[in-house]
This record gives structure tokens, C-alpha cells and sequence, in this order.
């Protein structure tokens, strides 16, 4: 049998979607093996094959047929704008991508004033500020700790995913707009939906009745 092959996203997302998974019926044995440093798995029975990747390159995967299937986030998703079909949303890792900065930026949103806004998700922001809020700013895309960005004078807001916040309310930040609820999604290749249309659909048919 020909293996459908399956990205995750490395992390607590795997672990969630190896649970769903299961539930579904679809299991991997291999994945279980404590200190583990494999990256592929495989389950010889059931035909699939599973491989764990960054959230970032999951689409990526899933774009150039690497993976039939992925799982990732969907802010992962919006930023990478890759050509995939987002067929199911999973529910599980939710939180929002949200416009964070001190109290009196505010003010600045508010009015539509030229800021600058740090990011690990440019692509997010510019799509919020340009052509949602139709307000000019100024994008600075950072790796690391986006929450620095207004703290040392960088930015005047921040764009990034808020869980708890608690993050926020330990460095003096707040939310100060909502862009998007965010959550895991299972996203498809596009010619494998095509090719492999039977054995896909069976499994988004049996991981929706697992949700």
C-alpha cells in the first residue's frame, strides 16, 4: 500500500494530534518510544507515515506533496499563504492573534496615526492594518521576543498570538485589538486530493466524528 504521508507540527500540537488521531483510529506505535530522536514514523498496517516538522515549513510540505496531509496552526497558515485545501478545524491549540502594545498606544490606533508595529507575523499585520483598518504603518518583523519591540522604543505595538496574557501583564502590555481566533487545522495537498480522494476523505470523515 502506497503511504499517506503526514506533517505535524513538532511539539504539544503532535502530541494533541497524535490523541485525536487515535481516536479516529489511526495510530502510530513508533511514536510512543520514549527520548526518541526520530522525525519519521511509520505505521506499516494502516499505511501512513508521519514526520515532524516546524509549524512554520508544514505548509511548505504540504504545497510541494512532501506531505499528503498537515497539521498546524492557523497563523501559520495565514502568514505562509501556501497553495493547500485548510479541510477541518481541529479545535484544539486555540488562542488569538492580537494587536498588543502599553494602554496609551491606544490612543494611536484609535486615531489611524502612522505607528510601527513588530511582528513575527508581517504578513498578518500588513494584511490587518493595510486592508482591514486601511491604516498606514510601519512593520518591523522580529524573531525572538516580540514583546521587547515596545519596551526598548522599537515599536509602538506589537502583532502576535496571546494565550493567557499573562506574558503581556508581566512586561506592562495589554490587548489592545483583536484580529483573529486561532486554532489547529488539518490542511491537504492538492493534487493528493485528487489522487488519494477515497483513502483522504475516510480520514477526515473518522477524525471529524473523533472531534
Amino acid at each position: 500500500m502506497e503511504y499517506l504521508t503526514i506533517a505535524l507540527t513538532k511539539g504539544r500540537l503532535a502530541n494533541k494530534t497524535m490523541d485525536l488521531f487515535e481516536k479516529a483510529g489511526f495510530t502510530c506505535e513508533e511514536m510512543k518510544e520514549e527520548g526518541t530522536r526520530k522525525l519519521i514514523f511509520t505505521n506499516e498496517e494502516q499505511g501512513l507515515k508521519f514526520f515532524l516538522a516546524k509549524g512554520p515549513d508544514v505548509p511548505t510540505y504540504v504545497e510541494y506533496g512532501a506531505a499528503d496531509l498537515g497539521v498546524v496552526g492557523s497563523d501559520i497558515i495565514m502568514e505562509e499563504s501556501r497553495r493547500a485545501y485548510e479541510v477541518l478545524d481541529l479545535g484544539f491549540g486555540k488562542c488569538r492573534m492580537c494587536v498588543c502594545g502599553p494602554k496609551e498606544a491606544a490612543e494611536k490606533l484609535r486615531h489611524h496615526e502612522m505607528i510601527r508595529v513588530a511582528s513575527k507575523y508581517p504578513a498578518i499585520a500588513k494584511e490587518y492594518f493595510y486592508n482591514r483598518k486601511h491604516q498606514t504603518v510601519d512593520i518591523i518583523k522580529l524573531g525572538g521576543s516580540v514583546e521587547l519591540g515596545p519596551l526598548v522604543g522599537l515599536s509602538d505595538v506589537i502583532v502576535d498570538i496571546v494565550e493567557t496574557g499573562s506574558t503581556l501583564r508581566e512586561n506592562g502590555l495589554e490587548v489592545l485589538e483583536e484580529i483573529c481566533p486561532l486554532s489547529a487545522r488539518l490542511i491537504v495537498n492538492q493534487v493528493s486530493m485528487q489522487m488519494q480522494s477515497e483513502r483522504i476523505n475516510d480520514m477526515i470523515t473518522r477524525i471529524r466524528r473523533a472531534l
